[in-house]
């Protein structure tokens, strides 16, 4: 039995509205209706491994199937919510969803729920978590106003709940030879446009030097690797990791670290500092003091201009 705790005293409802009534009875006779249906007509597990074998040859569906960002010093990687809602179609009789359950704006939080059902088997795997309305960066956090940016947050954090439900519902072999089949798809478009591994280094580094304004030296950080040895596995990255970006899926401050000193530039000799000859003028920031406006030829120990005169820099040296 599920109980529902009223904040602040506030009443109760007194009555269901009729429409709300019909809503859950068509809800309920929705659900029954699909398990009957799984369970009389349940999934062949050949026809999804070939259905998924030939979703996964799919150019569009590889290049949107990985993602990977910096996290602790370490590299966070796996398939994305594509992938799985791709998967979920191939296996079958899968139930699966992301759900806002409630969205309280006076202490800026969204209560969400994903989950994925096996209407076969009766396995649920479901989580329910609080998303807070604020973004979080490497400057720090602010809160969300926009119910555009609410969404969107809202969406990025339970994206991540809903495909790990559905891979906890789909056998552990399916997942792991979907994986190996769009690894092979992504190598195959590598080979197939007729480049030489040293061109498609420099269209990547142009690429993402020109609309991510990502240089060198963040690229070679991230795949901790200069670029001289980079492979075609770490160009398919780069390409997979830049279609992330283009999504909106992650941020460039959030997938690659702030560009280095290298060790090149550090062994270089400091420049010394340029001199000023006497005939120069001096800049407004290094005027020569003033004198206060005392009758002239009068020394005064107040003024500035006088006590540079009796005490020049290179005798107090």
């Amino acid at each position: 039995m599920t109980t529902l705790d009223i904040p602040n005293g506030a009443p109760a409802p007194a009555r269901v509205g009729q429409a709300t009534a019909v809503e859950q009875s068509r809800a309920v006779a929705e659900v029954f209706a699909q398990v009957q249906l799984a369970r009389q007509y349940p999934r062949d597990e050949q026809k999804a491994y070939a259905r998924m074998r030939q979703t996964c040859s799919s150019p569009r569906l590889a290049e949107k199937a990985f993602y990977e960002f910096p996290r602790g010093g370490e590299v966070v990687s796996g398939m994305t919510i594509h992938v799985a809602v791709a998967l979920a179609r191939c296996w079958g009789n899968l139930l699966h969803g992301l759900a806002e359950m409630a969205r309280d704006d006076a202490y800026g939080q969204s209560e969400m729920q994903a989950f994925c059902w096996d209407l076969e088997t009766n396995e649920r795997h479901s989580h329910t978590f609080i998303v807070p309305h604020k973004r979080s960066t490497r400057r720090g956090s602010y809160k969300l106003e926009d119910p555009r940016d609410i969404y969107e947050a809202n969406t990025n954090n339970g994206n991540r709940r809903w495909r790990e439900a559905i891979f906890k519902a789909l056998p552990i072999e399916f997942v792991e030879d979907a994986e190996y089949a769009l690894r092979e798809t992504l190598r195959k478009m590598s080979t197939s446009d007729g480049k030489t591994l040293p061109e498609k280094i420099e269209g990547a580094v142009s690429w993402y030097a020109t609309d991510f304004n990502v240089c060198v030296d963040q690229l070679e950080q991230m795949l901790k690797k200069p670029r001289a040895r980079w492979s075609d596995d770490d160009v398919i990255r780069l390409r997979s990791l830049g279609k992330s970006l283009k999504r909106g899926d992650l941020s460039v401050e959030d997938a690659f670290p702030n560009a280095t000193v290298t060790p090149e530039e550090l062994a270089k000799p400091a420049a010394a500092p340029a001199t000023r000859s006497e005939s120069e003028p001096q800049p407004a920031g290094d005027e020569a003091p003033q004198h206060n406006g005392h009758p002239e030829g009068q020394v005064t120990l107040g003024c500035p201009a006088c006590v540079a005169q009796a005490f020049p820099q290179s005798d107090a040296a």
